[in-house]
């Protein structure tokens, strides 16, 4: 089963859809009982997400050492990092060693970022199993994850800088957009993910 991890700061129900269209049963609950993937949504603030997933986190560890999947979306992939500088500096679940950044604010872009950017994937990854560079998804963020290895950057992006767009070491995989709201391209990535065992 499917686990939506439902910690007060998801988009649930728009991910549940999207993993119901594409014929994977899922549930979204408060606890990992019964998961054998994992799907980390979020929206809003590190510091705060992280508040309110702490009495999860061991949990969270033991899970991911058992080798079973992951999936952290926006938010969610950021905290699975060592660290954010988003007011202030907060731990995230340490999952992937890095940090979440700010986007710089004075290039003549604005912040955030929303809208459509093409990928570029990094290497042959699981969850970027046929997705072509180029093919765009859709983000909404201020910040991005500097990963400290590149060799876990599955595939990149580029506003302002260029970022991590989606990021995997084994069974953790994550992506800075929103793969539910990304049409097909964005199924085909979360179809990789409900595949992988």
């Amino acid at each position: 089963m499917t686990v939506i991890l439902d910690y007060g700061m998801g988009n649930l129900r728009s991910v549940e859809r999207a993993v119901r269209h594409l014929g994977f049963d899922c549930v979204i609950q408060p606890h990992l009982k019964g998961a054998r993937r994992l799907i980390l949504p979020g929206v809003g603030a590190f510091g705060a997400a992280m508040q309110r997933l702490e009495p999860l986190s061991g949990e969270i560890g033991a899970f991911v050492a058992d080798g079973s999947p992951l999936l952290g979306i926006c938010l969610g992939q950021q905290l699975l990092f060592q660290e954010s500088e988003e007011h202030g500096r907060s731990t995230g679940l340490s999952l992937l060693p890095g940090t979440v950044r700010y986007l710089p604010p004075d290039r003549g872009l604005k912040v955030p970022h929303i809208g459509w950017n093409g990928l570029v994937p990094s290497f042959e990854s699981r969850l970027m199993k046929g997705v072509a560079e180029g093919e765009a998804v859709y983000f909404v963020h201020s910040l991005y994850t500097a990963c400290a290895d590149p060799s876990d950057v599955a595939a990149e992006a580029e506003y302002i800088v260029p970022f991590a767009a989606a990021v995997e070491r084994e069974n953790v995989f994550g992506v800075q957009f929103h793969p539910e709201k990304s049409g097909e391209t964005g199924l085909k990535i979360l179809r990789n993910f409900l595949q992988c065992s």
